[in-house]
């Protein structure tokens, strides 16, 4: 006895919907881990432009890439 034809067709739409529904799903899992990374991503880069801000004011206040009016004279002079 087969199946009403109405009947299959409801049936393979209800199949199509979980499948749907199921891939639906894995691209909303994977979007917000990439959201995440992102996220993760640029705090990781604002933080290390911070750093080098850092060291460039520290390496600009050294003595030895200081100014060099303010530097003694060689002991030559």
């Amino acid at each position: 006895m087969s199946e009403d034809p109405i009947q299959q067709r409801l049936v393979d739409l209800e199949t199509r919907l979980a499948f749907q529904e199921h891939a639906l799903t894995e691209l909303s899992d994977a979007l917000a881990a990439a959201r995440s990374e992102e996220a993760r991503n640029a705090l990781l880069l604002h933080r290390a432009l911070e750093e080098i801000k850092h060291l460039r004011a520290a390496f600009a206040a050294s003595p030895l890439t200081g100014d060099a009016s303010s530097e003694p004279p060689p002991p030559h002079y």
